[in-house]
């Protein structure tokens, strides 16, 4: 060993004191923290038994509970079940009733209509009508209905074109408007956003009412001409028929509507002068002049020329009539009361003379929303395409033959 080992000895000797002492207070401190851990975690298992032996009471008192809920919601069930099915059957036998009832009648004795001193206007011959084609069909009832969805304003009209593309829609919102929808087809229509979908096709003059009609590639409807309806002048009371073609978005004709003296021909439906309705015949209007303030007239239109070929006064009242069509020649108009309740076709007038009175059925309408702003008949699918305070609704009808007893 050299002559500084004893002073290393020394010098190591001297720093294992406080090394040790170091050791002594961090094991000191550890066993302090695990007790403090061991402390906690006792707590916590004393806990969680104790909230585990709630959790087992809190449950084996609502089994029962559950047991006697699930007796009682099965309960209930069954009685809404009966109750469900005993409201259905008195439908049933309601609409039973309202159709096996006779309602009040359409008739009116009148001296314009019986032939009295009353006189008629020029050009009303009232004649037979000689149908075009051999349809001779009626309806039966009112089979179905089917919201489809709520677009536009209270008053408007959607529509097909009978002679056109199947799919299309087109929709006139509102009754005094300029711009028409048209959709490709029904289920672009019924998207939330549908008049992305939509082309638009603007008209020249804006149209009146809820009349209007799309019939082989045009689109009829009335104009108020300067000084029609509300507008004072030699014009009073007069409306123009504008024929619009939707491909060319032109104005090929037009005519004067030869009738003077126009009022709202629905008493439920003030802002319509003239309803264009379409069917197997081909092209109506439906109206009513101040000759006769309580009865609606029909015309038979040409669609090429819009000329007037035959017209009749039927005795169909105006009062609380919202809407009409026509089926193989037969007008078919639609009544309500103010507010709204549920419609009826309560008068019909065949121009032919096939269909009598007696024979004619009186269905009533689906519950529903409102009150018919307009009613279209698509003689292809034999249906109804309805604008109902907003929403837009189908009709499917059944049909049967003019000749059957109902």
């Amino acid at each position: 060993m050299g002559p500084s080992t004893p002073f290393l000895i020394l010098l190591l000797l001297s720093w294992s004191d406080p090394l040790q002492g170091q050791q002594q207070h961090l094991v000191e401190y550890m066993e302090r923290r695990l007790a403090a851990l061991e402390e906690r975690l006792a707590q916590c298992q004393d806990q969680s038994s104790r909230h585990a032996a709630e959790l087992r009471d809190f449950k084996n008192k609502m089994l029962p509970l559950l047991e006697v809920a699930e007796k009682e919601r099965e309960a209930l069930r069954t009685e809404a079940d009966s109750i469900l099915g005993r409201v259905d059957r008195l439908e049933r036998e309601v609409d039973y009733l309202e159709t096996q009832n006779p309602v009040v009648p359409c008739v009116e004795v009148d001296e314009k209509v019986t032939g009295g001193p009353g006189t008629k206007s020029k050009g009303r011959r009232n004649e037979k009508y000689d149908m075009l084609t051999d349809c001779s069909y009626t309806i039966s009832q009112v089979r179905s209905m089917k919201i489809l969805k709520r677009f536009g304003g209270p008053a408007g009209l959607w529509t097909k074109d009978p002679l056109g593309p199947a799919e299309k829609i087109y929709v006139l919102d509102g009754t005094q408007n300029d711009t028409a929808f048209v959709f490709p087809r029904l289920r672009d229509f019924s998207l939330s956003m549908a008049t992305r979908k939509a082309s638009r096709v603007r008209v020249p003059f804006p149209w009146v009412g809820t009349g209007q009609l799309v019939y082989g590639g045009f689109l009829y409807y009335a104009r108020r001409p300067p000084g029609g309806p509300g507008g004072g002048g030699e014009l009073e009371n007069t409306l123009q028929l504008i024929k619009f073609h939707l491909a060319n978005r032109t104005v090929v004709d037009s005519s004067v509507f030869p009738a003077e003296g126009l009022i709202p021909p629905y008493g439920l439906t003030a802002d319509t002068y003239i309803d264009l309705a379409a069917d197997e015949e081909g092209l109506w209007a439906v109206y009513a002049t101040r000759e006769d303030d309580r009865h609606l007239c029909l015309a038979k239109l040409d669609p090429q020329t819009l000329d007037t070929e035959q017209q009749w006064d039927t005795p169909c009242p105006r009062e609380n009539a919202e809407a009409a069509f026509v089926i193989c020649g037969t007008l078919y108009v639609v009544y309500n009361t103010r507010p709204a309740s549920r419609a009826r076709i309560q008068c019909s007038f065949d121009a032919s003379g096939t269909l009598t009175p007696e024979r004619a059925a009186l269905p009533y309408f689906p519950r529903r929303y409102g009150a018919h702003a307009s009613l279209r008949y698509n003689p292809r699918e034999r249906q109804l395409y309805a604008w109902d305070d907003g929403y837009q609704i189908v009709y499917k009808l059944e049909m049967r033959k003019k000749e059957e007893e109902v």
